[in-house]
């Protein structure tokens, strides 16, 4: 491990410390709502239901704040987008098609672009709850593709607004072994979102800027997010993508002053993520942000009031 690897958990332990102390101290009356505000389910709503499932997409709009619905892409091996935050089974969420357990040193070898969409679905992947989370629900469910999230919203919801953001979980050990090659998980993104007519209501978001190359190459008139959990700064990330997302989306520990004036310069939304304490959530509106990503909407009530 390197030293910038040991040093980035020990900072973001130390603005953790530092945020919860000035936000239970600060942050204790609700906050003005702006008009427009991006509220934004993290995987549906991971809190309350099983992470990335359809019923937790569901849920998640059940609370009318809620305006987007986050999610994570994998690719299955019949080139199905799967909706997964990893390109595996993760063995503390997971079982397999008989009922076993996933042993956690085994776990990247199950991995879901060696499987075709119809043997992901065997998997179960919310009946073991997750202890992150003790409030989520327990219920027994699995991996969908995209179409069956898309379809069911609109099924469901089918006079709501929706918006969507979709990560592409890349990295470029991963191509060609865990996720196809980058160019061409960009293209499987590309397409479907304009076979889903998506391509208005969507933003592409990752931590991969080979992938938001990637998709701007393909379609420059689609939303881009940069997510960032990186301390080079703004301007030394922009640089990296090489152009100027409309969305800048880092840990929310990482906003700032600095960090508002310099989105606002040049034209960029600002959303963190993943934000999951009301105060935090408060403190952030104050500052200036755009919108927040969080494990719970269900606190959203609780911030403030609409202007």
């Amino acid at each position: 491990m390197t030293h910038r690897k040991r040093f980035i958990p020990f900072l973001w332990l130390m603005l953790s410390a530092i945020s919860f102390l000035t936000c239970k101290v600060t942050e204790k009356k609700p906050v003005p709502i702006p008009p427009g505000f991006d509220w934004q389910g993290h995987r549906g709503c991971r809190g309350l239901l099983p992470e990335n499932t359809v019923p937790a997409f569901l849920k998640a709009l059940e609370f009318q704040e809620v305006v987007t619905l986050e999610l994570d892409l994998g690719v299955s091996k019949d080139n199905q987008l799967i909706v997964s935050h990893e390109p595996w089974f993760n063995p503390d969420i997971c079982r397999q098609a008989d009922g076993d357990s996933i042993a956690k040193r085994d776990a990247e070898k199950w991995l879901i672009y060696q499987m075709t969409a119809a043997e992901i679905r065997n998997f179960d992947c919310g009946s073991w709850g997750n202890s992150r989370f003790p409030q989520q629900q327990k219920m027994k469910t699995y991996k969908p593709v995209l179409r069956e999230v898309v379809e069911a919203v609109r099924a469901k919801y089918p006079n709501r607004a929706v918006r969507w953001n979709m990560e592409i979980k890349s990295r470029p050990e991963w191509d060609g072994v865990q996720t196809p090659p980058i160019e061409v998980f960009a293209r499987l993104v590309a397409d479907e979102l304009k076979n889903l007519g998506l391509e208005k209501q969507t933003t592409v978001q990752s931590f991969d800027v080979r992938a938001l190359q990637a998709i701007h190459r393909l379609n420059p008139d689609l939303r881009l997010a940069q997510l960032i959990e990186n301390v080079h700064g703004f301007e030394a990330n922009l640089k990296q993508l090489g152009f100027t997302p409309a969305i800048y989306s880092p840990y929310y520990l990482f906003v700032n002053k600095k960090l508002v004036r310099q989105c606002r310069e040049r034209g960029v939304q600002l959303i963190p993520w993943t934000v999951n304490d009301v105060p935090a959530m408060r403190r952030l509106i104050r500052l200036g942000v755009d919108g927040i990503i969080t494990d719970y909407p269900d606190k959203i009530a609780a911030v403030g009031s609409v202007r």
